[in-house]
């Protein structure tokens, strides 16, 4: 069920960025106003990213006003930010029942990445995930999906950025939510609304066999799979959905998305010292490789408290490396921007799960010049 039907029967005001451009085309006319209006709603939404009315320049006051009663307009509280000098920004966001969720700005030479997450929490209890061991709380509709993509956009406005790839790699796993990261998918790539590249959006799994094939069957997005293992037992041991969904049954399912797609699937594989990163596992991979048009991202383990896992050392990492490389696997090594403000991959996740809750958020317009909690640049 799309958040729009969700919202509709529970005679609740529809959210701004649970709409699509045809259906606010199509209310805009309902309410009586003409079509070059609706229009302009959608250029200062899709276009410009604008999502607070008052900042509308070219509506006339009665339109914004009618516009404002028919929508919630609401965006999530800014909690805390902390800016890493590897150019990664933290964002703790709190919805209006005063639960927490995370996002990550990633600035690069030349592009603006944000991950975004679906969920408060994770079900899958991933043994090297600080996320997994909060447990699940529930998951993100799609209109809150988006407003991390709107928020994001609004703290860049005064760097002269924006956001030009989004990846599903924040808290919770997104294929565990398919109704909202597809309604969010949709919106982030159709040429009518934001007109991201399918190419710059990733939805990236644990390895959820009926997502991937769903999916597929819209492609309309990037791949990436969580592997960390090419072995039953020890994958099973690091990630407990290898249970449910085997190595067999994933693979069956990757090669379904390459013919549907024909496109390259990305295979993330974070290396854990005495773990996953001997030669005998890049072997496994290598085997659970074939046939599939694949790049491999190599992820030194990021620690965090109360984990005993390492990071290899670099002779490890290297090794792995050009054992993949060897065999015609690109595996460049990726060294996660945002370590020092727990940004990193699998550091996404409160504290203490206590801090999961926090005083209700009043529904409020958030706009780029007024935006709710702190800053803390760390140097």
């Amino acid at each position: 069920m799309t958040t729009a039907m969700q919202e509709q029967l529970e005679g609740s005001t529809p959210h701004i960025l649970s709409q699509t451009p045809d259906a606010l085309i199509r209310q805009i006319g309902e309410m009586g106003q003409p079509a070059f209006r609706a229009r302009q709603l959608v250029d200062w939404l899709f276009q410009k990213r604008i999502s607070d009315p008052d900042r509308m320049s070219n509506l006339p006051a009665s339109f914004r006003t009618q516009l404002r009663d028919s929508f919630d307009w609401s965006l999530p509280g800014i909690v805390s930010r902390l800016d890493s000098e590897d150019g990664a920004s933290k964002l703790l966001l709190r919805d209006a029942k005063g639960m927490q969720f995370e996002a990550v700005i990633l600035r690069y030479e030349g592009r603006t990445s944000l991950c975004v997450s679906s969920q408060v929490g994770c079900k899958l209890a991933c043994r090297f995930c600080q996320t997994g061991k909060l447990g699940f709380f529930r998951h993100l509709r799609a209109d809150e999906i988006i407003a991390q993509f709107m928020l994001a956009n609004q703290l860049l406005e005064s760097e002269e950025r924006r956001i030009s790839h989004v990846v599903f790699m924040g808290m919770g796993e997104p294929l565990d939510n398919p109704d909202s990261v597809l309604a969010a998918v949709r919106l982030l790539t159709s040429p009518d609304a934001f007109g991201l590249s399918y190419r710059r959006v990733t939805v990236s799994t644990s390895g959820l066999v009926p997502g991937i094939m769903r999916l597929a069957d819209k492609s309309l997005c990037s791949l990436a799979v969580s592997l960390h293992a090419a072995r039953d037992e020890l994958r099973t041991e690091l990630m407990p959905v290898n249970r449910k969904y085997p190595l067999a049954e994933l693979k069956e399912a990757l090669l379904f998305w390459q013919k549907q797609t024909g496109q390259r699937i990305t295979i993330e594989y974070i290396l854990i010292r005495d773990k996953n990163a001997t030669r005998r596992e890049a072997k496994e991979l290598v085997r659970f490789l074939h046939g599939l048009r694949a790049k491999v991202n190599l992820i030194p383990f990021n620690p965090h408290p109360g984990l005993e896992y390492q990071r290899p050392a670099l002779r490890e990492i290297e090794d792995f490396q050009s054992y993949l490389s060897a065999r015609g696997y690109p595996s460049p090594v990726r060294y996660s921007k945002g370590m020092e403000v727990s940004a990193a991959c699998g550091q996404l996740a409160a504290k203490h799960q206590e801090s999961i809750f926090s005083a209700p958020l009043r529904r409020n317009v958030v706009t780029a010049s007024g935006l709710p909690g702190t800053s803390s640049r760390l140097s």
